[in-house]
């Protein structure tokens, strides 16, 4: 297989340029990415994992160009809903965050995400966060009002240019609380009073807890400098969430750029409506985990570019296992494992902007050769390659026999071949060719194809596949 070319940068979306550039870290011998994580009151949802899996792929991709990537995730493990869920449980706000930062890892483990570098809560951070809005005092750029600590926004030239929105946009489109001891609507809280039955932390403006946006500017501040390459999260976190991050980071360290790069996800709908309580239709990754395995979930979820919407539906899951379960088939189909660099197309192709579509069509191409090849060393080399190419992608990782049978099982109706009846019917057509019973053989054969099930003779043996499973 060809070498990727590492001479090529990776081109990613950057939402504050709007266009997609070459990816050029400040410092290529430690590149730093940091992603806004969960806010853990609730077990995960898919539009949770969406990006999980998205910057997983990401930090695969840069981890093989770069000697080292530092990437932080956050937990966001102190907020109104944490407290209003402890409070009618009964218990401290950890007990709450503990069970769902578990069950958050539980369940991106089963989608192959890797685990950060660094996983930063805010509840570790309090100090850093202090010393933070202490600074913005010390400029000029927050104030003390009644308790609170805004952040004034007038006093950030630069406020609103990743958005793109203007003044009286970020006022009509935002939840703006107006609150009389604002200077501005849009000033944003930086700390907030406590009251005795909610969690808070001595300041130098009394008893209180940090507002949600100086949080991940603080744990960026400790963890990763003052100027990040990357950060990540989802497009709904442009306004006002990373908005206001800017205005912090900026100011804070005086007119520093916060972050070179910023990428963006979108959103997740189900059957073609936005994910709602309301709608009953939130779709939680430890329920879909029951109706098929994390990889099929994982592959669905990278089966929309990443900057477009995703509709979850039925079809996409059973798409993602069939096109899992052909694969599979191809490895299962060679005997031994080697090693192997990713082929140069799949790299290439993510390092033009995550395009997964494009990469999957190569891997495609490559198990098509593997199912073709006579060559049995020709076949192992075309195995590796097809398994090291799917790791940046974080698939095609499992034994091939223990996959297959996973992605049986959890189909529906309509999928579920037997594959020990397809594997009976196998060895009697063998049997038949064996005895030059061709008309047997060929009726066996028919009878598997009125299944969808396809048969492919080769020098390793017979396989199958479905019959949607066809080559490129």
């Amino acid at each position: 297989m060809a070498t990727a070319d590492q001479s090529r940068p990776i081109q990613l979306y950057n939402t504050l340029a709007r266009a997609k550039e070459p990816f050029e870290p400040a410092d290529p011998a430690r590149v730093t990415m940091y992603v806004c994580g969960p806010t853990v009151y609730d077990f995960a949802h898919i539009g949770n994992a969406r990006p999980a899996v998205v910057f997983d792929v990401l930090a695969r991709l840069l981890r093989q160009r770069y000697a080292q990537l530092v990437y932080a995730r956050n937990f966001t493990d102190v907020d109104d809903k944490i407290n209003a869920a402890a409070l009618a449980a009964g218990v401290p706000i950890g007990d709450i965050t503990r069970r769902y930062i578990d069950a958050y890892h539980a369940d991106m483990r089963a989608l192959g995400v890797l685990p950060p570098d660094l996983e930063p809560r805010v509840t570790e951070h309090i100090p850093d966060i202090i010393e933070l809005v202490r600074t913005l005092i010390d400029r000029g750029n927050a104030y003390e009002a009644e308790g609170h600590v805004l952040f004034h926004v007038a006093s950030f030239a630069d406020y609103g240019r990743l958005s793109g929105r203007r003044t009286e946009d970020m006022l009509a489109g935002a939840r703006v609380e107006v609150a009389p001891y604002k200077r501005d609507p849009l000033d944003f809280v930086l700390w907030k009073p406590s009251t005795p039955q909610q969690p808070g932390w001595e300041s130098p403006w009394g008893r209180g807890r940090p507002g949600w946006h100086v949080e991940c500017s603080a744990m960026i501040e400790r963890h990763l400098g003052h100027t990040i390459d990357i950060h990540g999260g989802g497009q709904d976190l442009i306004f006002p969430h990373h908005e206001n991050e800017i205005a912090q980071g900026t100011c804070a360290h005086g007119g520093e750029p916060y972050c070179r790069t910023w990428v963006h996800n979108s959103f997740v709908t189900v059957n073609g409506q936005k994910m709602s309580k309301s709608l009953g239709n939130v779709l939680l990754v430890r329920d879909l985990l029951q109706q098929a395995p994390g990889e099929a979930i994982r592959l669905a979820l990278l089966s929309t570019h990443y900057r477009q919407p995703l509709d979850w539906n039925d079809e996409r899951l059973a798409a993602s296992r069939r096109i899992l379960l052909r694969f599979y088939q191809s490895l299962a189909g060679v005997e031994g494992d080697g090693e192997a660099e990713p082929d140069a197309e799949v790299v290439a192709a993510l390092s033009n902007d995550l395009n997964v579509s494009a990469a999957l069509a190569r891997l495609h191409v490559l198990a098509g050769r593997l199912d073709a090849s006579p060559s049995t060393e020709e076949r192992r080399e075309l195995k590796a390659a097809l398994r090291a190419s799917g790791m940046l992608l974080g698939l095609l990782q499992q034994a091939p026999d223990r996959a297959i049978a996973g992605l049986m099982q959890t189909g529906d109706a309509t999928e579920q071949v037997n594959a020990d009846w397809v594997q009976e019917l196998i060895a009697q057509r063998n049997l038949a060719r064996q005895r030059r019973e061709f008309a047997r053989a060929d009726e066996l054969r028919e009878q598997l194809l009125r299944k969808g099930v396809v048969l492919e003779d080769g020098a390793g043996g017979t396989r199958w596949r479905r019959q949607c499973e066809a080559h490129p």
